[in-house]
């Protein structure tokens, strides 16, 4: 099984400095970073992988401790995500149409082309995150995990999210030139890829995000305007050879046409 990084969270440190309001900011990171931590964390290891003043790191975590978001081992002197986190993702959950609806697409999808799937929320230019998933059953996996989050131009969602925004070039180029890319196309090959994904509306990403592996997306939309969602599928690029990959294409363009049906009825 190979995973699928989160490199939104390489951007935490400049993303505290440069908020608004770096108390919550400094929150939401340390919350992040206990969630995809196998094992609980001390203080210092948590003020040292967000760049943040150990006392400051402290402060905040007794913050959360005191709002059951956050547990503290007094033996261990180490700190993990308590129950309180279930209470707010619970009440998103209850209220997320596009995951309930997408989830056994996905499965089925999955099953069919032995390929991960995906379904993401679009966040403007800033990311994209992980809501729905579903593996296949296959030896060869590429996994990530639900609540990833990815920047939102790269590999085909991006595509797809430039295609449909409505963002001027300038805007677009300055947010592409941050991406990391294995492969990376140059911003006119990208352009010409975006224009393409505009006319079909699904996007392909052939080894440019991550060597070998490739992506389509789809765009999904809850109302009139920019696409709200994205269904993606990902495997190995020899497993998508020949018709498999036209085929896919479709199943992937149908699905979310159905899905953005559904969520704006």
């Amino acid at each position: 099984m190979v995973a699928l990084t989160d490199p939104v969270e390489d951007q935490t440190k400049a993303a505290v400095k440069q908020s608004k309001a770096p108390a919550i900011a400094r929150a939401a990171a340390i919350l992040r970073l206990l969630g995809k931590s196998s094992t609980p964390m001390g203080v210092q290891a948590i003020a040292r992988e967000l760049g943040l003043v150990p006392s400051t790191c402290l402060y905040v975590l007794r913050a959360l401790v005191a709002e059951d978001l956050v547990a503290f081992d007094a033996d261990t002197k180490r700190y993990a995500l308590d129950a309180g986190v279930l209470t707010l993702a619970r009440q998103w959950l209850r209220r997320d149409q596009f995951s309930d609806l997408a989830q056994p697409v996905l499965e089925r999808m999955s099953k069919e082309f032995g390929l991960t799937m995906l379904g993401v929320q679009i966040f403007g230019l800033e990311r994209i995150i992980v809501t729905a998933m579903s593996q296949s059953s296959q030896n060869f996996q590429l996994s990530t995990q639900l609540g990833s989050r990815f920047p939102a131009l790269v590999s085909a969602t991006g595509r797809c999210i430039a295609a449909f925004g409505g963002y001027g070039e300038d805007e677009l180029k300055a947010r592409f030139d941050t991406l990391r890319w294995d492969e990376p196309p140059s911003f006119e090959e990208w352009q010409l890829q975006v224009t393409e994904a505009r006319e079909q509306s699904v996007a392909v990403d052939a080894g440019n995000y991550i060597s070998g592996v490739t992506v389509v997306a789809a765009p999904v939309w809850k109302s009139p305007g920019r696409p709200s969602h994205a269904l993606i599928a990902i495997g190995i690029g020899s497993a998508l050879r020949g018709e498999e990959l036209p085929r896919l294409k479709q199943a992937l363009l149908n699905a979310a046409r159905s899905l953005s049906d559904q969520l704006s009825s």
